[in-house]
C-alpha cells in the first residue's frame, strides 16, 4: 500500500465529506493504492456517524472512535497502530490542509528518502496576535531547544516514512514534537515542504491561546527526557550527591571552627545558633531528596508497565 491518511478530528461533521471527496480525487489522479484513518476523538456531533457512511462507501475509509476526547496525540497514536501504507500522512479535518499536497510530499519521501517531511504554513490565515505570534515565538524556542530546524513545528501535514511512525511513542501532548521524537530515535534525514494554509471554512479553531503555554511546557518535558529520560539518575544523582557533599563539608567547616575557637579561648557561639549551619543542612536534605528522586525514578523505569491511555469504542472497516 502507497499510502495511509491519518486524520484526527473532533466536531467536524461539516467538513468530513468534503475532504473525504477531495483526497479520493487525488489518489484516483496520482493511482495511489491508499487508505484513509479518522480518528474521532470523542465528537459531541455527528462526525462519527458520517465516518460510518463513508465507509460504507469507500472500503478505504476506515475509523476509529474514541470513548471520549483523549487528545491529538493519542488519536495519532491510534492512528499510526493501524496504519499500513509505505508513506503516513497527517493531516488535519478542518480543511485548511491541502490534499493537493500529498503528491509531492509522497515524493519527498520515496524519492528523496527523507525519513519526515513537516509542512510549513509560510502564509497563513489566522489571527496575527492570537495565533501567528505566538506561534512564531513557540517555533523559534522550539528549533533553539531541539536542534530541529523546522520553521512551523504546529503543522498538522507531515509526511513520515511507515518505519519511523512505528517506532516513536507520541504520548501525552507530544504531537508538535514528532520530530523530535523521530530525531531522538535516530532518524536524521528531516525535511520541510512549504504547504497552502486555507482559512477555515466551518466551525471554528478547537485550540486556543493556551495551547502555547502547553507547548512551551511540552518543550521543556521533551528536552529533558531527550537528554535524561533513559537516566534521570545522571541529573537528579548528580545534583544532589553535589549539594549533599557542599552542605557536608560546610557543616565539617563550622564545627572544626567551633572546636578551634572554644581550644583556643577564643569567645564563641553554639553552632545551633550560627545561621550557616541551618544552610548547609537544608543544602544536604535537599541533595539527599534529589539524588532518592534519581533512585526512585530508575526504579520506575525498569518496572513500569505500558498502561492504556485511551479507550476504543467502535471501529470501522
Amino acid at each position: 500500500m502507497n499510502l495511509s491518511i491519518v486524520i484526527p478530528l473532533l466536531n467536524e461533521q461539516e467538513s468530513l465529506p468534503e475532504l473525504h471527496q477531495w483526497i479520493v480525487k487525488v489518489m484516483t489522479t496520482h493511482n495511489y493504492s491508499y487508505e484513509v484513518i479518522f480518528i474521532d476523538d470523542g465528537s459531541t456531533d455527528n462526525s462519527w456517524e458520517i465516518i460510518e457512511q463513508l465507509s460504507v462507501e469507500n472500503p478505504n475509509v476506515k475509523g476509529i472512535k474514541f470513548l471520549r476526547n483523549y487528545g491529538k496525540s493519542q488519536a495519532l497514536h491510534a492512528g499510526f497502530a493501524k496504519a499500513k501504507g509505505d508513506v503516513i500522512i497527517t493531516m488535519d479535518a478542518d480543511l485548511q490542509d491541502s490534499p493537493d499536497e500529498i503528491p509531492d510530499l509522497y515524493n519527498m519521501i520515496i524519492n528523496q528518502k527523507f525519513d519526515l517531511v513537516s509542512g510549513w504554513k509560510k502564509k497563513r490565515y489566522d489571527n496575527a496576535v492570537t495565533k501567528n505570534l505566538p506561534s512564531k515565538l513557540f517555533n523559534w524556542a522550539a528549533r533553539k531547544t531541539s536542534g530541529v530546524y523546522l520553521n512551523d513545528f504546529n503543522c498538522g501535514l507531515k509526511a513520515y516514512k511507515n518505519v519511523v511512525i512505528k517506532n516513536i511513542e507520541v504520548s501525552g501532548e507530544m504531537h508538535r514534537y514528532i520530530p523530535v521524537l523521530a530525531k531522538n530515535a535516530g532518524f536524521g534525514k528531516i525535511g520541510e515542504k512549504v504547504v497552502i494554509h486555507q482559512a477555515r471554512k466551518y466551525g471554528e479553531s478547537k485550540f486556543g491561546i493556551d495551547r502555547f503555554v502547553n507547548g512551551f511546557l511540552d518543550l521543556i518535558t521533551i528536552w529533558f527526557l531527550s537528554k535524561y529520560g533513559k537516566r534521570p539518575m545522571h541529573l537528579f544523582g548528580a545534583f544532589g550527591v553535589l549539594m549533599f557533599l557542599v552542605g557536608f563539608i560546610s557543616t565539617g567547616i563550622i564545627i572544626a571552627l567551633k572546636l578551634i575557637k572554644l581550644y583556643s579561648g577564643y569567645q564563641t557561639i553554639l553552632v545551633t545558633d550560627n545561621p550557616l549551619f541551618y544552610i548547609a543542612l537544608t543544602t544536604m536534605i535537599i541533595g539527599t531528596q534529589l539524588f532518592l528522586a534519581g533512585f526512585l525514578g530508575e526504579i520506575i523505569l525498569r518496572t513500569k508497565n505500558n498502561e492504556e491511555r485511551y479507550k476504543v469504542s467502535e471501529t470501522t472497516n
